[in-house]
């Protein structure tokens, strides 16, 4: 039940027509995992607690770094050389307190990712390496949860929901994992527009509303100003989802 305060707080997004009171119960009851909480990351756990998710698990065995501050909006100045995850949960309490925050001051791997997804519904990629995105495709997979994928540099940004079952996973799109670059260039509005595409995403997921990116990959070139799709099929051989049934679309 939503007490009186959230009520308020939650007004302009329960008047939503096919949202309202059932909507904001979702998400109060909805797990989420952020894991990376860098320029995708913060914003995306921002929006996520000021919706009233009602529980984020955040996943980051980074500190803060001068060169963060442009784009990784928790942070401040005086922040550098903390850990980002408990800095993280600190300021989302104070944006919201009716939100219950979880802080992982770790790195996810190939040891710990199925513990540490086990109890959410749904991630949220804020992560800034392939061999990790991959890592949590695979467990999302293995696990049932849905997986809202981004990657961004410069002034470009790409998203796809990933559902087991409904559409192609990571593996499906992208075969191989692609060579890692130390110091993406990135402008800081780039990952906050595609963290919010994340986020609705999110919301669409939990309340059921609209229809998800499965089986599509969006793509933002921010110096043309244009936003393309491009259909993504799940990959009959694929070495991670092959095994799971079609559930449709």
């Amino acid at each position: 039940m939503l007490g009186e305060a959230e009520l308020r707080r939650y007004d302009r997004q329960i008047r939503i027509r096919g949202f309202g009171l059932e909507g904001q119960e979702k998400l109060k009851k909805a797990r989420v995992a952020v894991i990376g909480l860098g320029g995708l990351g913060c914003p995306a756990a921002l929006y996520l607690a000021a919706a009233g998710v009602g529980f984020l698990k955040l996943v980051d065995g980074g500190r803060v770094e001068l060169s963060n501050l442009n784009r990784q909006v928790l942070y401040r100045d005086g922040d550098i050389g903390r850990p980002k995850a408990f800095l993280a949960a600190e300021r989302l309490r104070d944006v919201n307190p009716h939100v219950r925050v979880e802080a992982l001051a770790i790195d996810v791997d190939e040891e710990n990712v199925l513990d540490i997804l086990s109890d959410v519904d749904l991630v949220v990629d804020g992560l800034d390496n392939w061999r990790s995105r991959f890592v949590v495709n695979e467990a999302c997979v293995r696990l049932g949860i849905p997986f809202i994928h981004a990657g961004i540099r410069a002034f470009y940004g790409q998203v796809t929901t990933i559902v087991p079952g409904r559409g192609p996973c990571l593996r499906c799109i992208i075969k191989a994992i692609p060579p890692e670059e130390p110091g993406v260039p990135v402008i800081g509005a780039t990952p906050s527009l595609i963290a919010s595409i994340q986020v609705l995403e999110a919301i669409k997921l939990i309340t059921g509303l609209g229809k998800p990116l499965v089986g599509r990959l969006l793509i933002f070139d921010g110096l043309e100003m244009r936003f393309e799709e491009v259909l993504v099929e799940r990959d009959e051989r694929c070495p991670v989802c092959a095994s799971v049934g079609d559930q449709g679309t």
